[in-house]
C-alpha cells in the first residue's frame, strides 16, 4: 500500500502526486513502461474525445474528457521532470508568459480597434516570438501532426496573409475543376495518380476556405450522411430478401436513389 491521503476532492496537485506515484518503483508497472511516443495517440485520442463532448453539449462528459486530456498532460509534463528538463510548473510558466506577451492590449499600452486587429497583432508577435523571418517559415512552422486537411486550411490561410491567394471563391473553383481533370488525365497515364489526387483534396481544402466551411466538419457530415443512405440501403435489400452482397451494383444503385429522395 502506498503513502497516500484519499480526500473527498482533489486538484491539479493530487493529481500530479497520483501520477508520481504510478510511475514511481512500486507503482504501475504499465504507467511507469510508457514514453512520449508510446502515449502519443492516447494524447491526440483523448483531445478528439474532448471535441465530441463539446459537440454534444455535454457539461459532464465534457469534464471527464478534459480530465483525461488533463491526464496526458500531467504524464508527459511527469517524464520530463523525471529526465531533469521541466515540470508541469514550467509548462505552466512557459503557457502564462506566451499568453502576456501575445496580450500587450491587455497586460501593455497597446490600443486595439476591435478582435480584428487582436487577431493581427497575435499573429505579428507570434512570428516574431517563433523567430519566423519569412512567410515561408510560417507556412512549415503549421505542424503535420494535425488532421491533413486542418492542416491543408492552415497553410493557406497563411499563405493568404503574403497575398498568395484567388481574389475570389470563382478562382478556387476553377483550380478545382482543374485539378480533377489533372486526376482524370493521370488515371489514364497510370502516372502520378497519388500526387495529383493530394493535389485534388488540397483544392478541395481551398474551396472549402472560401466558402467559409470547415473542411473537417464537412467531410464528417459528409460521411454521417453516407452511413445513413447505406443503412437505407441495407433496409431495403433486406426487404426484399436480398444480401446486399449478392445484388448488382445496378440493383444497389437504385436502391441508392430511392434512399435520396427519403
Amino acid at each position: 500500500m502506498v503513502d497516500f491521503q484519499y480526500k473527498d476532492a482533489y486538484g491539479v496537485k493530487d493529481l500530479e502526486e497520483i501520477v508520481r506515484i504510478l510511475r514511481a518503483p512500486g507503482g504501475c508497472p504499465w504507467d511507469a513502461e510508457q514514453t512520449h511516443q508510446s502515449i502519443r495517440r492516447n494524447f491526440l485520442e483523448e483531445a478528439y474525445e474532448a471535441v465530441e463532448a463539446i459537440d454534444e453539449e455535454n457539461p459532464d462528459h465534457l469534464r471527464e474528457e478534459l480530465g483525461d486530456v488533463l491526464l496526458q498532460i500531467v504524464l508527459h509534463a511527469r517524464m520530463e521532470q523525471e529526465a531533469g528538463r521541466f515540470d508541469l510548473d514550467g509548462v505552466a510558466d512557459g503557457i502564462c508568459k506566451k499568453l502576456i506577451f501575445r496580450h500587450p492590449h491587455v497586460f501593455g499600452e497597446v490600443e486595439v480597434s476591435g478582435t480584428g486587429e487582436v487577431l493581427s497583432n497575435w499573429e505579428a508577435l507570434k512570428r516574431q516570438e517563433k523567430g519566423q523571418a519569412t512567410h515561408t517559415d510560417a507556412l512549415a512552422s503549421v505542424a503535420r501532426s494535425l488532421p491533413a486537411l486542418w492542416r491543408a486550411e492552415k497553410v493557406q490561410k497563411k499563405a493568404k496573409k503574403a497575398g498568395f491567394d484567388w481574389p475570389d471563391a470563382a478562382g478556387a473553383l476553377d483550380k478545382l475543376s482543374e485539378e480533377i481533370r489533372e486526376l482524370r488525365q493521370a488515371v489514364a497515364d497510370g502516372t502520378n495518380v497519388t500526387e495529383e489526387l493530394g493535389d485534388l483534396l488540397f483544392s478541395a481544402v481551398n474551396a472549402a476556405r472560401f466558402l467559409k466551411a470547415d473542411p473537417e466538419d464537412a467531410l464528417n457530415a459528409a460521411t454521417d450522411k453516407f452511413i445513413r443512405r447505406f443503412q437505407q440501403v441495407e433496409a431495403q435489400a433486406a426487404q426484399a430478401g436480398r444480401a446486399m452482397e449478392d445484388m448488382t451494383l445496378a440493383e444497389l444503385d437504385k436502391l441508392w436513389e430511392n434512399a435520396k429522395r427519403t
